[in-house]
């Protein structure tokens, strides 16, 4: 670690423990906004509508990027942010109590850890993490720091979910034994960009940080880093991770599976990406399983879920009286009629089930906006324990797509120990974690 690096550490680590603020009712957030490509204007318009905060700066490695932010700020509210190339300088800057960081997922974890250390709260976008090692640092940097860390799984703050989960709990469809996650996302082939010189205007050093070095092209920027396993996650960890999170919490799960298996493939494309357009992964345990299905080729729903276009990203949990699908629309609840029957056969017309929905309910807007509410009232409250997405539960929901991924890279199935390492593997236990490039180091301490 150079001179610079600790210096910095240091002053952070001291101003966060030495700088607790406990804002007023009445006080505004001052938040900071790092990454401002189309998911960071999105938090830009999020938070400019809630009126008990004011996004004080914005940062991004872009300069084209850093003037749209800030015209999009200014024509809203009337008022310039300031401007910075650097996070880090953000990070030190006495006038953000709160960062939000919708950053490529190679960053999440870094860029977290240096703000804790900075003395901010942070919203950081899903997936949690790159890696398992990033998670388990997450969670420690937020402890030691006393930080609110909340993740961008919005479903945990969507209203028609919540009750969906609730009834699960309440033994709506009695014990539930499984749960499927599907990501039937419609996308297309990205085709090849060449290697090319680095445009004007924007840090590639800094846009790859924690990643090794490689050269510049269009396909490795802006929205395709998703597909190269250097900067992303597959589709299992974008959309993905979102039904991966619903299908543990419908389960209750907060254990490791016995084993995880893992298959699928990149068919038909003939293109630069190195993730999966085909994706499934198997996690058991001894009292259930939960499995996910990730496609990005033309692919029907499941169950009684109704075909909306090209995509259907959803959950169904299967219990001993009957099953519920859940998805961005709404909840249905379908109970057998053999549910109640004791000593029902299987075989023959007298054992069939048949399916009655019983329960439905009605999304009624999208939870991204009360989730950064959740996550404004934890910044005043102190108490990460009210964060419905804190990083300690949405860390694991990445973590069983870090599974899945790792399962389906070794090509064999995985066992897991109590505390989440892989049994006799040591390849698989590397993938917990990366190669870092130098300064943008995930620390072993935080």
């Amino acid at each position: 670690m150079n001179t610079e690096r600790r210096t910095f550490l240091g002053a952070a680590a001291a101003a966060a423990t030495a700088r607790m603020p406990i804002l007023g009712a009445n006080d505004r957030v001052q938040v900071g906004i790092v990454g401002l490509g189309g998911r960071g204007r999105n938090h830009i318009e999020l938070y400019n509508a809630i009126e008990n905060c004011r996004i004080a700066a914005v940062c991004d490695v872009n300069q084209a990027a850093r003037e749209r932010a800030i015209a999009m700020i200014e024509k809203a509210k009337g008022y310039k942010p300031a401007e910075f190339a650097d996070m880090r300088q953000m990070f030190e800057s006495k006038e953000i109590d709160a960062v939000s960081l919708p950053l490529p997922n190679h960053w999440h974890a870094l860029a977290t850890i240096w703000a804790c250390q900075a003395g901010k709260d942070v919203y950081v976008e899903k997936p949690a993490s790159h890696n398992m090692f990033e998670s388990r640092k997450m969670v420690e940097a937020a402890r030691k720091y006393k930080r609110m860390v909340q993740v961008g799984s919005q479903s945990r703050s969507t209203e028609h979910k919540i009750q969906a989960i609730r009834m699960l709990k309440e033994g709506v469809i009695g014990k539930v034994y499984m749960a499927r996650g599907l990501c039937f996302r419609r996308r297309f082939s990205i085709g090849h960009t060449p290697d090319q010189p680095v445009p004007p205007g924007i840090d590639w050093d800094k846009f790859l940080g924690p990643a090794q070095m490689k050269p510049f092209s269009v396909n490795k920027f802006e929205y395709n880093w998703h597909w190269f396993w250097d900067t992303g996650n597959g589709d299992i960890g974008n959309q993905g991770v979102h039904e991966m999170d619903i299908a543990l919490w419908g389960l209750g799960r907060k254990d490791w599976p016995k084993s995880v298996m893992g298959g699928g493939g990149k068919f038909l494309w003939q293109d630069d990406q190195e993730t999966p357009n085909t994706q499934h992964a198997a996690f058991h345990w001894d009292d259930g399983e939960m499995t996910f299905d990730v496609r990005n080729l033309p692919t029907p729903p499941e169950a009684l879920a109704p075909i909306r276009g090209a995509n259907y990203v959803g959950n169904i949990f299967f219990g001993e009286k009957g099953f519920m699908v859940l998805d961005q629309a709404g909840f249905a609840v379908y109970r057998s009629t053999m549910a109640d029957f004791v000593g029902a056969r299987s075989a023959g017309a007298g054992g069939r089930d048949r399916y009655e929905k019983t329960a439905e309910g009605k999304a009624t807007g999208e939870g991204t906006s009360a989730h950064m509410k959740n996550f404004l009232e934890a910044v005043k409250s102190r108490d990460h324990t009210k964060l419905t997405a804190e990083i300690e539960i949405a860390a694991r929901s990445a973590d069983f797509c870090h599974l899945a991924n790792i399962a389906y890279r070794v090509g064999r199935t995985l066992r897991l120990d109590a505390d989440g390492r892989f049994i006799g593997d040591a390849q698989a236990n590397e993938m917990q974690t990366r190669k870092y490039r130098p300064p943008y180091v995930v620390p072993e301490k935080v």
